[in-house]
């Protein structure tokens, strides 16, 4: 049984051309599967039925593997027994119909209103970069974008005039959302106090490095956590944390969940439904931290 494991990792590496981290990935994943079929006194492929599988399975999952890796051994056990039915090993083909276990949803950082307050609040205005800042953070927690579409907006895609702007989405999906008069205030601020001192007359990019040049994802991300710790705040911070705290904000305040799937650019109701998920684990913390029998 062995030599048709090393046999069809031989096949995926040479005519598959499997890398080398996706080789090793299989063989140990194949290897833990024909230790648990040992044990369980198979001797040869032909007798493997769809309850061993399922039996190792069950063993892996009360070893605590995740289900990111429970997924990943189902895959290589169903393409192994692909494999040797297809090529003769085997006449039957007992992973054929084995499930996958579901994805493991987790759920994102979120940040209280308090603490996303304090962020704002403690960013300058008194130089060009500092309001630069400033009209980014209060744009993304205003808006629910993305950091790359809020680093992907040019001038044309502001219509502060009626209150919205356009970006573009994952897909090149574009969408319209509205503004606050909050974020308006502070980007209006950016463009005509301090853009074209970072040399913002040659280019149509809305948010600029130090340099002139449309800013990074890389950019980005060091001036948050900068901001952050600058606020004292000791949370995790991840790039898309105002994104999410904007959903759940808005969630608990009462608004639509369809509204927030718009706003958000999901292009299924259930991605944003992650949120509601968010808002009944932050009421179940508070009701622990300060019920007097919880």
């Amino acid at each position: 049984m062995r030599s048709q494991v090393e046999s069809f990792l031989q096949y995926m590496t040479v005519e598959k051309r499997m890398s080398t981290n996706t080789r090793q990935a299989y063989a140990s994943d194949l290897t833990q599967y024909l230790s648990t079929l040992t044990q369980l006194g198979v001797t040869e492929w032909n007798e493997v039925t769809r309850a061993h599988i399922v039996k190792h399975m069950e063993e892996l999952s009360q070893a605590g593997r995740a289900a990111s890796s429970l997924r990943r051994a189902v895959s290589s056990i169903r393409t192994f027994h692909h494999h040797l039915k297809m090529t003769g090993g085997a006449s039957t083909d007992p992973a054929l119909y084995l499930e996958t276990p579901k994805a493991e949803r987790h759920l994102p950082d979120t940040w209280s209103q308090d603490e996303v307050e304090r962020l704002l609040d403690s960013v300058p205005t008194s130089d060009p970069l500092a309001l630069r800042d400033r009209a980014m953070l209060e744009l993304l927690y205003g808006t629910g974008m993305r950091v790359s579409e809020l680093l992907g907006l040019d001038l044309d895609d502001l219509q502060f005039e009626l209150g919205y702007l356009q970006c573009e989405g994952k897909g090149e999906s574009a969408r319209i959302i509205p503004v606050s008069s909050v974020a308006q205030n502070f980007v209006e601020r950016y463009i005509q106090q301090a853009r074209n001192g970072l040399g913002g007359r040659e280019t149509e990019a809305l948010f600029l490095n130090g340099r002139g040049g449309r800013l990074s994802r890389q950019g980005f991300w060091k001036m948050i956590k900068r901001r952050a710790k600058e606020a004292g705040i000791q949370k995790e911070i991840t790039p898309h944390v105002l994104r999410h705290s904007f959903a759940t904000h808005l969630l608990e305040n009462g608004a639509d969940l369809r509204a927030i799937q718009q706003m958000l650019g999901h292009a299924d109701l259930s991605t944003t439904q992650i949120y509601t998920h968010v808002n009944k684990a932050r009421l179940h913390d508070v009701y622990r931290k300060h019920h007097p029998r919880a």
